[in-house]
């Protein structure tokens, strides 16, 4: 059985900033390249069932420069949906809504038909990916490059917690996590991994 390997993609200007980010597809900075890039030795001596990222560029850039090839775009590794709070950091949304915690209360809807999301909506779409991943991982291990909401949201549901309880994982970019399993149970056998 394989390992479910989860990589955050480099820093972009809003990663850097705080600003929520889903719909605005962002380049990666030059130092998220140099991250992206610095993943390639950690990655080099594994082979992979299945490799599937994000459809937004700074995923599938991060990707190509992590050496990582075979790669499948799948929707459902999008980043959250935060509607209306696109853009906004934390800090400028508490200045209207001092109480408003993303892991509670989710993204607010959006205009030009940009919808937000709870987060029990971004759990259904982190179990459809594990579903996916799940028919690969006897085959061997399973890459997603993808985006640090989701990616959190996606290892509460691996681990059997509430999508909420993402909350609990903190996720740099530019980084490599991996998923395990010890007398199997999911486990975190690795975090937050730099070269």
């Amino acid at each position: 059985m394989g390992d479910l390997l989860l990589v955050r993609h480099g820093e972009t200007e809003w990663s850097r900033s705080g600003q929520h980010t889903s719909f605005t597809d962002l380049p990666l900075t030059p130092h998220g390249e140099e991250q992206a890039a610095s993943l390639a030795p950690l990655l080099a001596d594994r082979t992979f069932a299945l490799v599937l990222t994000s459809p937004l560029a700074r995923a599938v850039r991060t990707a190509e420069l992590a050496g990582l090839t075979g790669t499948l775009r799948d929707a459902d590794l999008h980043e959250w949906y935060y509607g209306a709070y696109e853009g906004v950091t934390t800090e400028e949304i508490h200045r209207t809504r001092p109480d408003w915690d993303l892991w509670t209360d989710g993204g607010p809807p959006g205009p030009d038909g940009r919808p937000g999301e709870s987060p029990e909506e971004v759990g259904e779409r982190a179990d459809r990916v594990l579903a996916r991943a799940e028919k690969s991982l006897p085959e061997g291990d399973v890459m997603l490059v993808a985006h640090g909401h989701f990616l959190r949201v996606l290892t509460a549901r691996r681990l059997g917690l509430p999508p909420a309880r993402g909350q609990l994982f903190r996720l740099e970019t530019g980084t490599v996590s991996r998923l395990s399993t010890e007398h199997g149970r999911p486990v975190i056998a690795e975090w937050n991994s730099r070269a």
